[in-house]
């Protein structure tokens, strides 16, 4: 019997749903036997399905902890702090994802991603609320660079 999808290969083998000969190279090995690829499932590895509870879950933990840390970040150091700030930015969305990865039972992936981005960029604007500045001022070149740390390092801990 010859394999379906790869015609020159010889097999004994057949999936264990519609009984077409598959090939060692195109089956899917599940736990209920050998699969060709049609039948096989196509799910995503549970850490990976963020459904709309998760989100929620994440977005909130992500807004308390980013409004949070503002806070802090704008009453322990109200002024323009320098490259110092970058350890500190760093530390922000280090805390924001872990925040987000506990709030939505570890689960990680693009949607979380951006929730923990925005968290660092509500950390940002709680900082210049609470020391007064402008929500979005135009000569904080070291915060806008500290918010693209935090944020940067927020992604990269939610990523799969």
């Amino acid at each position: 019997m010859q394999c379906a999808r790869h015609p020159k290969v010889e097999t004994e083998l057949t999936c264990g749903r519609c009984e077409t000969p598959i090939c060692p190279r195109c089956a899917v090995f599940t736990d209920v036997g050998a699969r060709c690829p049609t039948c096989a499932p196509a799910r995503k590895l549970p850490q990976f399905e963020v459904g709309p509870a998760y989100l929620l879950r994440g977005a909130a933990a992500a807004l308390a902890v980013g409004v949070g840390l503002g806070a802090v970040w704008g009453v322990l150091i109200p002024g323009r702090f320098g490259i110092f700030g970058l350890f500190l930015a760093a530390l922000i969305g280090y805390l924001i994802a872990q925040a987000v990865s506990a709030a939505t039972n570890r689960k990680s992936g693009p949607p979380l991603q951006v929730i923990g981005a925005g968290g660092a960029i509500a950390a940002y604007l709680v900082r210049n609320f609470v020391i007064g500045d402008a929500l979005l001022p135009t000569d904080d070149l070291f915060g806008y660079i500290a918010v693209i740390v935090a944020g940067a390092v927020a992604i990269s801990r939610l990523r799969y």
